[in-house]
């Protein structure tokens, strides 16, 4: 419990919990076809601080359901959503992405940016699934092997930290084998790590660690944070995020 309120503590203040940028995501709403669509209802489940539910809010004319199991990260997303003219467009929902209480056939789209690892690429699609109205659209970025092949190091790490990781082929036939019909796919750019993700991250390590004595537990997240960091800038050609747009059949 220590180490997930001090890695809450980490990323509370954050625009961004993982990579991703507004431009992506209004890539992957402009694929998905949403656009054309009126009084839409859209889940977003993982959400953190709402980066992407802002962006929903602001592009399409819906209702969006951000969800998150940290009250902290959704606590940022209102004081944001507060100074746009978009708050009355999201509903705050504290819960579990595995144990969500939705209706079926709910929703037109599903969206989850950098969040699924949590349960599982394959289990998080069929839990989800049943939400989806048929022909809804499930938007999802996934850690995705970018080659065949990658350097030992690498694969040992993510073996451990995420084993679904995969090739976008794989991920793909996982969506057809559970009732999708893929209609988008792109790969985050490096910015998306770097620039919005990992430099502002570095920029918290220093009054995080003060803030907790330099504990020894501080400084292991530090230290992991870093380590995965380094992993990136010297592999970032065998491995990134996926943007996977789907409709259900």
């Amino acid at each position: 419990m220590e180490n997930l309120q001090l890695l809450i503590d980490l990323h509370r203040d954050a625009q961004r919990q993982g990579p991703g940028g507004e431009e992506q995501t209004r890539l992957a709403i402009m694929l998905s076809g949403l656009g054309r669509g009126k009084n839409l209802k859209i889940a977003d489940i993982g959400c953190g601080s709402g980066a992407s539910t802002l962006v929903l809010a602001s592009t399409l004319d819906a209702h969006i359901t951000a969800v998150d199991l940290v009250p902290e990260f959704l606590n940022t997303l209102a004081e944001a959503a507060s100074r746009t003219e978009v708050g009355d467009h999201i509903t705050r929902l504290t819960e579990s992405m595995d144990k969500l209480t939705f209706a079926e056939a709910e929703f037109d789209a599903i969206w989850s940016e950098g969040a699924i690892y949590n349960m599982g690429f394959a289990r998080g699609i069929e839990a989800w699934s049943r939400f989806l109205k048929p022909g809804g659209i499930l938007a999802l970025s996934e850690l995705t092997w970018l080659t065949d092949e990658r350097p030992e190091e690498l694969q040992r790490y993510w073996d451990r930290e995420y084993p679904q990781v995969d090739t976008a082929s794989a991920k793909m036939s996982v969506l057809e084998r559970l009732g999708f019909s893929p209609i988008g796919y792109f790969v985050l750019p490096e910015n998306c790590w770097l620039d919005k993700y990992y430099r502002p991250l570095q920029g918290r390590f220093a009054g995080f660690l003060e803030r907790h004595q330099h504990s020894d537990a501080a400084r292991a997240i530090v230290e992991t944070e870093e380590n995965e960091i380094s992993l990136y800038e010297r592999y970032k050609t065998f491995i990134g995020y996926g943007y996977y747009l789907a409709q259900r059949l």
